[in-house]
């Protein structure tokens, strides 16, 4: 009885913080892994975020602009070993209950990674979520025509939506997805896998891509 009370005020909260979160962990594919891991969130300014590590991963919370910078840099400097590097995350707003931390949500908009503009060729797969609205396929399809208007997408997959790019011009892409389609819905959750540097050939239609 306690648990469904506790379930029902959980869920009638959902959408009243907007505050931004990502989970998230980073997989150099080198035997040096540890101090890229560790130099990598070393290099990158957390300031404007909340964030905490353990063993498997690495959440941060607070205003979108942030959180994406806060990502995007840690991946950035991960990716400047040149060797092949994997980040997993999910992206969520609105979340039942997901109000500690909602301090950082009074930062200002000034971005305190953007400073780095390494360039490097990135792919990236990406699913939305949005959750409680039955046209949910129309905030999917919106975000897929907007990544096309960019020129980062590459094409549907099973369960996924792939983008190819720079570094820069993915994660700007799936910023926007998230973003625009947070306004569509009180809770939605984004998937990504972006990954560079990496040994293997991109699919022929990719590479037909930028022929």
């Amino acid at each position: 009885m306690t648990n469904s009370f506790n379930h029902n005020i959980q869920a009638a909260a959902c959408g009243t913080s907007r505050i931004v979160g990502c989970r998230f962990s980073l997989f150099p594919m080198s035997d040096r892994f540890v101090p890229i891991i560790l130099g990598a969130l070393e290099q990158t300014d957390t300031s404007k975020v909340w964030v905490q590590s353990d063993d498997v991963s690495t959440c941060v919370r607070g205003r979108h602009e942030h959180v994406f910078d806060v990502v995007k840099s840690i991946f950035l400097q991960a990716a400047k070993s040149g060797e092949h590097v994997v980040l997993s995350a999910t992206f969520s707003v609105g979340c039942p209950g997901d109000t500690e931390g909602d301090v950082f949500m009074s930062e200002d908009d000034v971005r305190l990674n953007e400073g780095n503009k390494t360039s490097v060729d990135t792919a990236a797969q990406f699913a939305l979520y949005p959750m409680g609205v039955a046209h949910y396929m129309d905030v999917i399809y919106d975000a897929v025509k907007a990544a096309e208007a960019e020129g980062t997408f590459s094409g549907g997959i099973h369960y996924a939506s792939r983008l190819d790019g720079t570094a820069q011009q993915v994660f700007r892409s799936l910023e926007n997805a998230f973003v625009t389609s947070s306004t569509k819905t009180s809770h939605l959750v984004m998937t990504a896998t972006i990954s560079c540097n990496s040994p293997s050939a991109k699919p022929e239609h990719v590479q037909r891509k930028g022929e």
